[in-house]
């Protein structure tokens, strides 16, 4: 072995393994580029990007770590959000939260196959489904 040399399997490496993903569509409406890093809470992500904010509650980038996902002005893209794991507690980024993640507002599609179970259905009330899916 050679002094700094790093060895690792042949095999491919999964992050986020089993955990329900969450793609939403983002768009720069500022007039500066934009970079979110993958631990960011997307939810607390800068002002001028438009995007479902609910939707990213309790969510960072599916990307790994110390990866980041940059937003030109005007560029609108998807990316997929997973939840937080751990203790899920989220202190600083912009002081939105500051503690224990609200686990009522956590969107989570029902089962793979929904592309959104939205935080309220049609008559306005609370969706229940949201608080459904796949956790490990």
């Amino acid at each position: 072995m050679i002094p700094g040399e790093i060895i690792t399997k042949s095999t491919e490496i999964e992050i986020n393994n089993h955990h329900p993903e969450t793609v939403i569509e983002v768009e720069n409406t500022g007039d500066r580029p934009i970079q979110v890093g993958s631990h960011f809470h997307f939810y607390e992500a800068n002002a001028a990007l438009d995007f479902e904010r609910e939707m990213a509650y309790g969510k960072h980038l599916d990307i790994p770590a110390g990866a980041a996902v940059r937003f030109e002005p005007g560029d609108k893209k998807e990316v997929q959000l997973v939840e937080y794991a751990g203790k899920r507690k989220i202190f600083g980024f912009r002081g939105m939260v500051n503690g224990p993640i609200d686990e009522s507002r956590v969107y989570r599609p029902t089962d793979e196959n929904d592309e959104y179970a939205g935080v309220f259905g049609d008559n306005g009330d609370e969706n229940v489904n949201k608080k459904g899916g796949k956790r490990s």
